[in-house]
């Protein structure tokens, strides 16, 4: 198997409420049969209905609610990045579980949670190198 995710899937319990949040955020997406589609930088992420997603991935019960053990990351290019990101996913309708930060590892940080309760972490690392494009490279960390 390659190292490689192309898809994100995150079950929702209304595609149209989710929909207008992301674009809310400046995202722009495409529905096909109740699902939308964003593109973000080499992969995909997708909203589609918590149901329908547990039926898919052969679950029985696809009303688990709280934390799912899984927090998505966009990194960004600066502390006040973070900071003006957080503030448009507030008004956006998100919640702000944890206001930015500076951790104990040098990073700045915050993190909210979409409608449906997905975790965001909007981070500011100066050792993870941002492209052009915002594709993320990791460092070497056995050489730092």
């Amino acid at each position: 198997m390659e190292q490689r995710i192309s898809l994100v899937t995150l079950g929702v319990s209304d595609v149209t409420r989710s929909r207008t949040f992301y674009e809310a955020l400046g995202w722009r997406g495409q529905e096909v049969e109740e699902t939308v589609f964003f593109q973000a930088g080499g992969l995909a992420l997708v909203l589609w209905g918590r149901e329908k997603l547990a039926a898919d991935c052969g679950l029985t019960d696809g009303t688990a609610t709280g934390f799912g053990g899984i927090a998505l990351a966009h990194n960004v290019r600066s502390d006040a990045e973070v900071d003006a990101l957080l503030t448009a996913a507030e008004r956006a309708g998100a919640t702000i579980t944890k206001p930015a930060v500076t951790n104990t590892i040098g990073f700045y940080s915050g993190a909210f949670t979409d409608p449906d309760g997905h975790a965001w972490e909007i981070a500011h690392n100066p050792g993870f190198h941002l492209a052009e494009d915002g594709s993320l490279t990791l460092p070497d960390f056995g050489a730092l």
